[in-house]
């Protein structure tokens, strides 16, 4: 299971007196226990686990895969990259 942590946004501000595009992109969470194969809903969910004492889970079994998604962007002839 996975979770979105980031929602994608785009915006324009005006830094030093020039719009300036700035792109947040979308962050999807998985969070699986190395030991049991579970996965979590959660980082609270994760963490329930491992201060439960009737589990032996400790934070290091806590495998965290973020996948960053960026959408494409039209680039016109006055892009300088």
């Amino acid at each position: 299971m996975s979770f979105i942590e980031t929602e994608a946004s785009y915006r324009i501000e005006i830094i030093n007196g020039k719009p300036v595009k700035i792109i947040t992109p979308q962050t999807e969470i998985t969070l699986t226990n190395t030991k049991t194969g579970q996965d979590y809903n959660s980082d609270a969910e994760a963490m329930q686990d491992v201060k439960n004492p009737e589990t032996e889970t400790i934070a290091d079994d806590i495998k965290r895969d973020v996948k960053v998604i960026v959408e494409a962007l039209p680039l016109g002839g006055d892009t300088k990259l």
